[in-house]
C-alpha cells in the first residue's frame, strides 16, 4: 500500500491550485495500492498561528501533519502571491518534521495568473524542499490561467504534465523505500 497525501494551500472557492492538486490525485491514484488523503491547507488556516506560537498544534492539524509525515508520496501545491509561495502555505511546511521528509518523494504544484510566475516552483519550493532532504519530482506543475479549458477543466497538455510528474514519483518510491530500509 502506497500512501498518498495530496496538500492544496489554495484559498477560494473554486480554487484553481486545489483542482491542480485534485488532478495529480487523480493521476496518482492508479498506482498501483495507492491510498489517498486529501488536505486542504484553508480548513487549517486557523490552526497554524496557535501551533506556531504555542507549539501547540489543534487535533486535527496534528492528524494533518501525521498524514504528512508517514506518507509515502507527497503531492503539494500552492497560489502564487508576490512571487512566492503563500504564507499559508510556509506557515504549514515550518510545522513538519524535517526528519520525516527525508527521502519522501514529493510533486509541486503552484498556480497563478499568468505564465510569468512559473518560476516560483524553482525558486522558492524547491529549495524548500531540499532542505528538508525530500525527493523533489523532477517534472513540477504551474498551472496558469491557459492551462484550464471550459468548466475548469485541464487542458490536453497540463494533464499530460500531470502523468508525467506521477510516473516520475512513482520511479521514486522505490528509492524511498531503500532509504528508509
Amino acid at each position: 500500500m502506497t500512501s498518498v497525501v495530496s496538500l492544496s494551500g489554495g484559498f477560494g472557492y473554486p480554487s484553481t491550485t486545489t483542482a491542480l492538486t485534485d488532478l495529480l490525485a487523480r493521476a496518482a491514484e492508479e498506482l498501483d495500492g495507492a491510498d489517498l488523503t486529501r488536505l486542504e491547507l484553508r480548513d487549517l488556516a486557523g490552526d497554524l498561528p496557535d501551533a506556531t506560537l504555542l507549539g501547540l498544534p489543534s487535533e486535527r492539524l496534528d492528524r494533518a501533519l501525521r498524514a504528512v509525515e508517514q506518507a509515502d508520496l507527497i503531492i503539494t501545491a500552492s497560489p502564487v502571491f508576490r512571487g512566492s509561495y503563500a504564507g499559508l502555505f510556509k506557515a504549514f511546511w515550518d510545522l513538519v518534521d524535517p526528519v520525516a521528509m527525508k527521502g519522501k518523494p514529493v510533486i509541486l504544484g503552484a498556480t497563478g495568473g499568468s505564465a510569468r510566475h512559473q518560476l516560483v516552483i524553482d525558486q522558492a519550493m524547491r529549495p524548500l524542499f531540499s532542505y528538508f532532504g525530500a525527493l523533489v519530482v523532477p517534472t513540477a506543475i504551474y498551472a496558469a490561467e491557459e492551462d484550464w479549458a471550459a468548466a475548469g477543466l485541464p487542458t490536453p497538455e497540463l494533464a499530460d504534465r500531470a502523468r508525467r510528474a506521477v510516473a516520475q514519483a512513482a520511479d521514486l518510491l522505490p528509492a524511498r523505500a531503500t532509504l528508509r530500509g
